[in-house]
């Protein structure tokens, strides 16, 4: 499978746009305390499984496309995305390499070659964990509302820029943990993950990353 067809797949599998009510800008003592709490949070999560539900907007559809599924993640950099409804697929980052099994066909590419997608597993992996606060990477801002803490992340490298435009990342007050992921693509296209019924650091076993 060629190089772009992989970014179409990373794309369409996260990607989100939208404004939140009465949103305001937070002030530079509540960004601080705020990045605090999240990093303090993130360096607690081992591991992570929660369901999630994918909305995907294309502007030529007229509805988005709604699938759901589970996700699996294990420090330091193990991910599994394991779409259920209304099919089966999963893409599982691993050993620096993503494999991807299509209803039983399977393919998979070294990131190793390539350093865009190491870039993108760090995003992935980031926007989970909630440890994206890199500054020399993005132009970020933050916000708050009475829905959670949310911060909007501009991609400062050139290529990156190509295929992402912003990451939205929404906090819950609460728990300091990511609870809805948004991504969009420089054509204006987005998907929206909203997570629920989160375990943290229960024992995940390995073969959960077996694709």
């Amino acid at each position: 499978m060629k190089i772009k067809a992989y970014w179409l797949i990373l794309l369409f599998c996260l990607s989100g746009t939208g404004t939140f009510a009465q949103e305001q800008k937070m002030a530079e003592s509540e960004i601080a305390t705020f990045k605090q709490t999240v990093n303090s949070v993130s360096k607690k999560i081992k591991t992570l499984t929660t369901d999630f539900v994918q909305y995907k907007h294309l502007d030529f559809l007229s509805k988005d496309i709604e699938t759901s599924g589970k996700m699996f993640f294990k420090q330091p950099n193990l991910l599994n995305w394991k779409y259920i409804k209304p099919y089966n697929y999963s893409i599982v980052f691993k050993n620096n390499k993503i494999f991807i099994n299509n209803e039983g066909s399977k393919s998979s590419v070294d990131m190793g070659n390539n350093k865009m997608f190491e870039k993108i597993n760090k995003l992935i992996v980031g926007s989970v964990s909630g440890d994206m606060f890199d500054d020399g990477a993005f132009v970020i801002t933050y916000f708050k509302s009475k829905d959670g803490y949310i911060t909007r992340l501009l991609p400062k490298d050139a290529t990156l820029k190509k295929y992402i435009k912003q990451i939205e990342l929404v906090f819950d007050k609460e728990e300091g943990i990511v609870k809805q992921v948004k991504l969009i693509e420089s054509s204006n296209d987005f998907t929206k993950i909203n997570f629920k019924n989160k375990i943290i650091n229960a024992k995940i076993d390995d073969s959960a990353f077996n694709n």
